[in-house]
């Protein structure tokens, strides 16, 4: 057993974890524990923890834990992680990128159906027992804006092509992808703001991206437009967001995320003319945590035999 690598999986929901390691036959190469997130490692788990996975964890932890060389965040988002002030420097961090794939795009695509189709207010007519004859919008032939090209955005672009969609978008090194006409560097995000139909941010929270999205380029947006939020809430200045949609200078907003969750019941998000608010229903999965076991079990093989990991966080992008 002392030759075995000390991991430590900090979650409610082992099992998916416990049972990927197994079949692909790394238990014998392991030595687990495993804690529920409200329980705190005790000394004797912070001593011999080499790897760790969990979904967050509080500031002093990582400098009592000395063995510790990786650790697996079990989300794509990781400025919680960053933000720590005594993150180790020579920690490997790696992130949950890419686990939403199987659910996110879908969601979105729900999301540019919703705004429109007329199904939403159909229904709710059907409670006053209501024939209103209206004619849906077309997707076809519109403009996707997605500011954050990566994997979901890229999964989002082929759905939308098939469906006969333009898709253009940013990616912060610029490079030709599949199902999207232009791809342009940040720097040109007004261009795409200003050619299309419905923009998708699915930028990640960084410094530079802090209420990237204010009245100065919301004002770039076509007054026919929709914005769609499925990265995070620090995006978007909210006042001025509510402002845009409260004069039409867009169509409106679908939001999934927020700079605080759950959504506070006096923030006026939840009233304002034009918002759809969802409740961070973007990403979840009924088998998400067999998603990230995958991802977690890849690179818990590669740790143990010394080859580099996948989803490296990249300390100085932020993601």
């Amino acid at each position: 057993m002392t030759n075995r690598a000390h991991i430590l999986l900090w979650t409610d929901q082992p099992k998916a974890y416990l049972d990927a390691i197994q079949a692909a036959g790394l238990a014998e190469r392991v030595a687990i524990d495993t804690l529920p997130r409200k329980e705190k490692p005790s000394t004797d788990q912070l001593a011999r923890t080499e790897a760790l996975m969990a979904g967050a964890v509080p500031a002093g932890l990582l400098p009592t834990m000395p063995k510790l060389r990786w650790a697996q965040a079990m989300s794509a988002g990781v400025e919680g992680w960053l933000a720590l002030p005594d993150l180790p420097p020579a920690l490997s961090l790696t992130c949950a990128r890419g686990t939403h794939l199987e659910s996110m795009p879908e969601n979105i695509v729900a999301a540019l159906f919703h705004v429109a189709k007329p199904i939403g207010q159909a229904v709710e007519n059907q409670k006053q027992s209501k024939w209103v004859h209206t004619v849906a919008q077309p997707l076809y032939g519109k403009t996707l804006g997605i500011l954050g090209l990566g994997a979901i955005g890229g999964e989002v672009a082929r759905i939308a092509a098939a469906l006969g969609m333009r898709v253009i978008g940013t990616k912060r090194r610029p490079q030709s992808m599949a199902h999207v006409a232009e791809v342009l560097p940040p720097e040109r995000t007004d261009e795409v703001l200003a050619q299309s139909d419905f923009v998708l941010l699915l930028l990640p929270a960084t410094p530079e991206t802090d209420n990237f999205i204010d009245a100065k380029r919301l004002a770039r947006m076509k007054p026919s437009a929709w914005l769609l939020n499925f990265g995070r809430g620090h995006i978007i200045k909210d006042d001025d967001l509510i402002a845009a949609a409260k004069e039409k200078k867009i169509a409106g907003a679908v939001l999934d995320v927020f700079r605080q969750e759950p959504l506070p019941a006096d923030h006026p998000f939840w009233q304002a003319e034009g918002i759809v608010v969802l409740p961070h229903i973007g990403g979840p999965h009924p088998q998400r945590d067999k998603f990230v076991a995958r991802l977690f079990v890849d690179n818990l093989k590669r740790f143990l035999d010394g080859e580099p990991l996948k989803e490296v966080v990249d300390r100085d992008a932020g993601y």
